[in-house]
């Protein structure tokens, strides 16, 4: 079983899939303490439905999106791999983990956001498709720089303004990319669209 925030068809709103139609499974329990999170409401994991993985992998199917998101909270902090292999086959299977747990699930891409106050594990850095990085302060920024050496060299790399700072940081972060071209620019486009 899996405990579970939420589910809802939208769009990816960030990253190299950003605009493409998903279904987003969000699941419930965190611990990592971001103090700008926008999903607090996600972190207790004792006030929310438990799913059967059938249960779960039906509301997928039932969804006309070729792709679920697995989001969170924290998904790694439950146990995963039954839930992807149920879906191998039926859905593209995207993960979104800050990587302070052990990696459970078979995954068609993973996009690593380390948290700087719980730092991923060694295993996930080799495995992750794209590193993401949110831009709340000056600090960020080398902390991007330090994760960078960590993932593989196909790792696609990100940059993205924390929501409530956006206008303040995207300036920087825009002269940030002109020294370090490699970085990308995500932004929150279902956010600016007023989507889930």
């Amino acid at each position: 079983m899996l405990i579970v925030s939420e589910t809802f068809d939208s769009i990816q709103g960030e990253g190299f899939y950003s605009g493409n139609r998903s279904f987003f499974v969000r699941l419930a329990g965190c611990d990592i303490g971001c103090h700008w999170c926008d999903e607090k409401k996600s972190w207790p994991n004792d006030n929310f439905p438990r799913f059967e993985i059938n249960q779960l992998v039906k509301l997928c199917t039932e969804s006309s999106s070729e792709i679920v998101v697995v989001t969170g909270g924290e998904p790694l902090m439950q146990d995963l791999t039954e839930f992807t292999k149920s879906l191998n086959g039926l859905k593209k299977r995207h993960l979104e983990t800050s990587g302070a747990y052990p990696l459970s699930g078979n995954w068609d891409w993973i996009t690593l956001s380390p948290k700087k106050n719980k730092l991923p594990l060694k295993e996930i850095y080799n495995n992750a498709n794209e590193l993401k990085v949110v831009i709340y302060n000056e600090s960020d920024f080398n902390f991007a720089l330090k994760e960078k050496e960590k993932v593989n060299k196909d790792c696609l790399l990100y940059l993205q303004p924390e929501w409530s700072k956006k206008d303040k940081n995207l300036e920087k972060i825009l002269s940030f990319n002109k020294k370090y071209p490699e970085w990308k620019l995500s932004v929150q486009t279902h956010k600016y669209l007023g989507l889930k």
